[in-house]
């Protein structure tokens, strides 16, 4: 799509700050696809600085910080004017994992599902069916013959590895493609260094609380952690799906401030962004792709449950959903 990037420069063209913004709480994908636009953009003497709201909660992610010297800061807030300009990546307005820092030139590039909700953007390229953010931004390379830095091209490659987890999920015909575009230029020593830093020791105990208290209810597998940030919620949720005869997990975890969810889903007629949205009905937010998926909801409507209340809810929910869709094969 080499118009694409064109596009994207005729708008930036009369832009005094650019801004690019991941998720609030940025993976390898989004940390990958903001370094890598970054520098794209120097190389169009567009200077683009990367923001994000929240943390980073991630071992590889930290890393992936530390090893390709990749500059990103911390806001709660911005003080703009009319000709600055935000590019949110691998995410969208609506969704529950972004803090809009900018109320207009509001620009987006992502791989989820769009967000109806007649967002005006001042450009934006959402490709849905793809398995990866990094994969839309490696193509603006190749069609352009514009060479990645090697630091570009293996943090790139692995962002597709991580979000397709290594070419297994979710994956289109451009992220085969960018895979192999990657895979020459990049340093295949700094991926098995990234795959060596996944997790830390402390994780461990989250695993093991996890493990012990997964549910089974057919092909569903619930599992309720306490104490766990956003990441590990997610990896947990992988770990659970490999269990035999599991094909869709419900993984949650009560916060001070609402409950967390992370969903995946094998089963072809369970799609993990509509049973995210089936849970939280009413009560919150959720979304994603067909594969995996994420929600949340505030304490505000939750706070009438215990523990115990919760697992039955959030169990009744699920099951309902299921049950439904079973009737229909």
């Amino acid at each position: 799509m080499e118009g694409k990037l064109q596009e994207l420069l005729q708008q930036l063209k009369n832009a005094e700050r650019v801004y690019i913004q991941p998720h609030n709480i940025p993976d390898p994908d989004a940390i990958a696809s903001s370094y890598a636009l970054q520098f794209l953009l120097n190389k169009y003497g567009i200077k683009a600085k990367i923001i994000y709201v929240k943390t980073i909660e991630k071992a590889n992610s930290k890393k992936m910080l530390e090893l390709f010297n990749i500059k990103m800061t911390v806001k709660n807030e911005l003080t703009y004017n009319n000709n600055d300009f935000v590019i949110l990546v691998d995410t969208q307005l609506g969704n529950s994992n972004i803090t809009n820092l900018m109320k207009h030139n509001v620009m987006v590039v992502d791989h989820h599902e769009i967000i109806k909700d007649n967002n005006e953007y001042m450009y934006e390229d959402i490709r849905s069916d793809v398995g990866s953010c990094a994969s839309i931004i490696a193509e603006y390379y190749y069609v352009n013959n514009i060479l990645p830095s090697v630091n570009v091209a293996t943090a790139l490659l692995y962002g597709i590895m991580m979000d397709t987890d290594s070419l297994s999920r979710r994956v289109s015909d451009l992220d085969i493609e960018m895979f192999y575009y990657l895979y020459s230029k990049a340093d295949i020593s700094i991926i098995k260094s990234l795959k060596l830093n996944q997790i830390v020791k402390s994780d461990l105990i989250a695993y093991a609380k996890a493990l012990n208290n997964v549910e089974i209810y057919g092909y569903l597998g619930f599992v309720h952690i306490e104490n766990c940030n956003d990441s590990l919620l997610g990896t947990i949720s992988d770990m659970v799906n490999t269990i035999e005869g599991v094909s869709v997990v419900v993984a949650y975890a009560r916060r001070e401030d609402g409950v967390k969810f992370s969903i995946r889903s094998e089963n072809r007629k369970i799609k993990a962004n509509k049973l995210m949205r089936f849970i939280t009905a009413h009560r919150g937010v959720g979304g994603g792709h067909h594969e995996m998926a994420g929600g949340f909801i505030p304490i505000d409507n939750m706070d009438f449950l215990c523990n115990k209340q919760l697992d039955t809810y959030i169990r009744h929910r699920a099951i309902s959903y299921v049950e439904n869709e079973d009737k229909y094969l």
